[in-house]
């Protein structure tokens, strides 16, 4: 997956300035060759050969901890959302109409004399709740009131489908209740990891300090919080722990929910959280709330308080004043790298998407995503299929039961190219002119609302979890399904009957469709059924082989050392780098089935199937600070984009031909050692 936002484009932006010819038409750089440093071997580090010229010519500017393909996309489209958001605002629209809702937000969004003059007089009654509490039947009754207007304390809890029973939607518990991004960083004993620790406490010192509490006080608190959140982490199960799907399904009865963790009354909970007519519940890791527990026992009811406190007023702060928004960032600086922060009406359009990104996106798909580019990429998703077919019958690993099951799931998949055949309906999203965090927490209350209202009800297998502007794409298990927004295929500055067939399959046929595809074939989706229920289809020699190949895979990826004493964590990136791989195989065998393959005709001194690896090479160009590439290696189950790109290259008989690579090139592998799995 590549996580960003884009648009529609027709700006020379990947090539710099265009040229005219004689008859003053415009001529664009070649998209790939335009990118590539000649002065890199392709077999030493083919991402630094496919985009190095573009990464030397484009720094990182200061208010980004990321610069590349997305990011110049995300720009775009910015700028037209930013259109639609002030047209609306001057519309004067009708009370309840879309037009009123998304220029309400905008302009309360913009306002920031009025976010400075109301201070966080908003969050007043929250505030005053939070002193009130009284015993630890209060402070969970609470928290549950604080999660519904986005401030998430204790532990995670969520709506979604039964993994085992896919027709269902079920209420899940999950570990959480961690401020840090990750349990990794309470423990890693680096400096760079240690000043984090020490900053956190810091930070938030000085949020409880900006709300009114005492200096000292706080100080206090902030000690005492991190001591607390320690022994919840200690409890929590590591990033590729939490791959298993058996193991992480625990399903009890709600009754049951008093014996793992008698201190919280769930009686008093769940109805506040929105559980109602519910009678079992999926734990994912019932030793958390054990520790938990016994943390709420044993932690002062005062650390609790100013814990909620420090939590509603941090997971709120970009919607407050300066100083709250100013403290945030410096914080968040320690894991972005970011220089700079970003100017107000960019923060702005990033809250609206979160507040009503499909409202946004009615208009959007209305400009920039016609028919045809809808059915070049939906003729292109059942390419690629095929190509897994073809794939799975020769596989001399697999039993011939497993691949009738293999193919029966394949055959399953659901493809959503584009948007929505069904929009979402926003007309209980409160939006008005009063206050914008108020417009953030109502529009919290309204998502949580929306999630909660669906236990009991049949799964709307219709429904998106992206919007149509979204630079990226996902696998649903519980759906098997794929969904690709109209967003992922575009390359910034070209329309699409100006990219070749090598690119597309490269940028969008392996990088998008096909990784997709494989993710309901990776160590975590091939245990999910055709209708998506967590369910062995394998037989037990077929799975050892595959975890067999999948352990390669494992050590290829955990030797790779991104920043000193910072390696890829092979087990938690193991799906990411199966899918990758499976992407970039799908993508070949589809794509040597065009014209374009089989005529082999250079283009910009490239021959077809190379240009196939520079396409796919473009989907990762782009650059990152060590600050964030620290971050990711520690949370991030994807790994690094240049990893992305030479560590799946190198086990692709294909590269190894087409780019003359050598053993005594970095990247070359024997092919006894390189993983073969789908």
């Amino acid at each position: 997956m590549r996580l960003t936002v884009l648009a529609f484009a027709a700006l020379g932006i990947l090539g710099g300035c265009s040229q005219k010819n004689e008859d003053k038409k415009e001529i664009k750089p070649d998209v790939v060759e335009v990118n590539v440093d000649s002065t890199v071997k392709p077999g030493n580090d083919f991402f630094l050969f496919a985009n190095g010229k573009w990464i030397k010519e484009n720094p990182i500017p200061a208010e980004q901890s990321s610069w590349g393909i997305g990011n110049l996309v995300i720009e775009e489209n910015l700028k037209r959302l930013r259109e639609i958001s002030e047209k609306a605002a001057a519309n004067n629209a009708a009370k309840g109409s879309n037009d009123q809702k998304i220029g309400d937000f905008w302009h309360c969004a913009m306002d920031s004399a009025s976010i400075e003059s109301n201070g966080i007089r908003p969050l007043t009654a929250l505030l005053q709740k939070i002193d009130a509490i009284k015993d630890i039947n209060g402070l969970v009754e609470t928290s549950a009131e604080l999660k519904t207007f986005g401030s998430s304390t204790l532990f995670s809890d969520w709506v979604a489908q039964d993994p085992k029973k896919s027709d269902l939607m079920a209420y899940t518990l999950w570990q959480g209740g961690l401020g840090l991004p990750e349990r990794e960083y309470y423990f890693k004993p680096d400096s760079s990891t240690t000043a984090i620790r020490n900053a956190y406490v810091i930070h938030i010192t000085r949020v409880l300090t900006l709300a009114g509490v005492d200096t000292a006080k706080s100080k206090i608190a902030a000690d005492n919080i991190l001591k607390m959140e320690t022994g919840l982490a200690r409890s929590s199960r590591k990033l590729e722990d939490l791959r298993d799907p058996y193991s992480n399904y625990n399903k009890m009865a709600i009754t049951d929910l008093g014996k793992m963790a008698p201190a919280i009354n769930w009686a008093a909970y769940l109805p506040a959280i929105g559980v109602k007519s519910v009678d079992s519940v999926i734990v994912g890791q019932p030793e958390f709330f054990k520790s938990l527990n016994q943390t709420l026992n044993q932690t002062s009811l005062e650390t609790w308080k100013l814990y909620l406190k420090y939590n509603l007023l941090n997971d709120l702060s970009a919607a407050l004043p300066d100083a709250f928004v100013n403290e945030a960032f410096n914080f968040q600086k320690l894991f972005s790298g970011a220089k700079a922060q970003k100017p107000r009406w960019k923060r702005a359009i990033s809250m609206e998407e979160n507040a009503m990104g499909e409202l946004l996106g009615q208009l959007y798909v209305k400009e920039f995503f016609n028919e045809t580019a809808k059915k070049r990429y939906t003729d292109l998703v059942e390419s690629i299929r095929t190509a897994l077919k073809d794939r799975i019958t020769n596989l001399t690993w697999m039993t011939d039961s497993t691949k009738q099951k293999a193919y029966a799931k394949l055959a399953a998949i659901t493809a959503k190219v584009g948007y929505p055949n069904k929009w979402k309906d926003f007309s209980a999203l409160e939006i008005g002119k009063e206050s914008f965090v108020q417009n953030v927490m109502n529009a919290n209350k309204f998502w949580h609302n929306y999630e909660y209202n669906k236990l009991g009800k049949p799964v709307d297998r219709e429904e998106w979890d992206m919007y149509p502007q979204t630079y990226n794409a996902y696998y649903n298990p519980s759906n098997n399904e794929i969904v690709l927004p109209a967003g992922i295929f575009t390359v910034p500055g070209y329309r699409d009957e100006e990219l070749d067939d090598a690119v597309v399959f490269g940028y969008a046929g392996a990088s998008t469709i096909g990784h997709e595809i494989t993710h309901g074939f990776d160590d975590e989706g091939r245990q999910y059924d055709a209708q998506g229920n967590l369910k062995n289809w394998w037989t037990k020699a077929d799975e050892d082989a595959f975890k067999k190949r999948a352990d390669v895979m494992v050590k290829q990826f955990d030797a790779y050392e991104p920043v000193p004493g910072y390696h890829i964590n092979g087990k938690a990136t193991l799906g990411e780098n199966i899918a990758d791989l499976g992407g970039i195989l799908l993508g070949i065998e589809a794509f040597k089935k065009t014209d374009q393959f089989k005529k082999n005709e250079k283009i910009a001194g490239f021959t077809p199937m190379q240009r196939f690896f520079l396409g796919y090479s473009l989907g990762w160009l782009g650059n990152i600070r060590v600050e964030l590439l620290k971050n990711r290696l520690l949370t991030d189950v994807h790994s690094p984009a240049k990893y992305r790109v030479n560590g799946p290259f190198a086990d692709v008989d294909e590269f190894y031909s087409n780019f003359g690579v050598l053993p005594t090139d970095s990247m070359y592998i024997p092919d006894s050692l390189r993983v073969h799995i789908w």
